[in-house]
């Protein structure tokens, strides 16, 4: 187990993963400024220094501060919205795969359909309906990325469904709801676990997208995607605005990915091997 435990893209990414759960936990202990009402303009567009670590935006507001807290609700939104999407595409996937038939059908359409056409795409369009905000934000991330999770579930089921112990099941008399919750969910939950957590890192990619267009957390709130909006203007005279939100993007969704790919090592070492 010590061995497994060793690979190195678990070990960075959990590593990743748990860094930022400790920074987004202890945000108010770690950032050395409030993250919005901390705004001096006479500071505005300072370089990395010592009084400030990463600098200051066109607003006056320390950059390390605004990322810290930009954790909370990068971490927030990714992990909710993928309880959603888990939610949702196990339930369809679990009773699709079981059940068959024109269900089954009809799950693996709409499926299709969402796997189609891209996430963001669903996400603005209802965005544009709802309006920005968090509970916006979660609701059309929530309600479009779930394909993934149902196409792995139904699969699973399709392949288990006629085991020796979902037959014992059936003949000691339990009902569909009990095979599927207590019997094949707790089988097939190895693959769905890699899915979720590599699905985190994609719904805050897809939260910084948002935000980033307009459409997601409504500024002053330090999400990262927001501060990468704000320093479009910047980019040439102040770099610094720009760099180290899209640096503190890309290490946490490196970080879930291979968190998840690791995950998937882990559970499924011939996996690994034939690959």
């Amino acid at each position: 187990m010590l061995r497994q435990l060793r690979r190195p893209n678990l070990a960075v990414g959990g590593g990743i993963v748990v860094l930022l759960i400790i920074i987004a936990v202890f945000a108010p202990l770690i950032a050395p400024h409030d993250p919005i009402h901390d705004a001096n303009l006479m500071y505005a567009g300072e370089p990395p220094s010592t009084a400030f670590w990463l600098g200051t935006d066109d607003q006056g507001r320390d950059i390390f501060s605004r990322i810290v807290y930009g954790a909370r609700i990068a971490l927030t939104v990714g992990l909710l919205v993928e309880m959603m999407n888990a939610a949702i595409g196990i339930a369809l996937g679990l009773s699709a795969g079981y059940f068959g038939g024109w269900w089954d059908e009809f799950v693996q359409g709409l499926t299709n359909v969402m796997l189609a056409v891209p996430t963001i795409v669903f996400a603005l369009a209802l965005m544009a309906v709802m309006g920005p905000g968090i509970p916006s934000l979660l609701v059309a991330l929530g309600l479009t990325d779930w394909a993934y999770s149902c196409r792995i579930s139904r699969a699973q089921v399709l392949s288990m469904k006629s085991s020796p112990f979902i037959q014992a099941a059936r003949t000691m008399g339990y009902g569909p709801g009990h095979i599927m919750l207590r019997e094949l969910l707790p089988n097939i939950a190895g693959p769905l676990i890699v899915v979720a957590t590599m699905g985190v890192g994609s719904a805050i990619m897809a939260e910084a997208s948002l935000s980033f267009l307009g459409l997601g957390v409504v500024p002053p709130a330090p999400s990262w995607g927001s501060m990468l909006a704000g320093a479009r203007e910047q980019l040439i005279v102040a770099p610094w605005i720009a760099v180290f939100p899209g640096l503190a993007i890309f290490v946490t969704v490196l970080g879930f990915n291979l968190l998840g790919d690791g995950l998937r090592d882990l559970l499924d070492p011939q996996g690994r091997s034939r690959r």
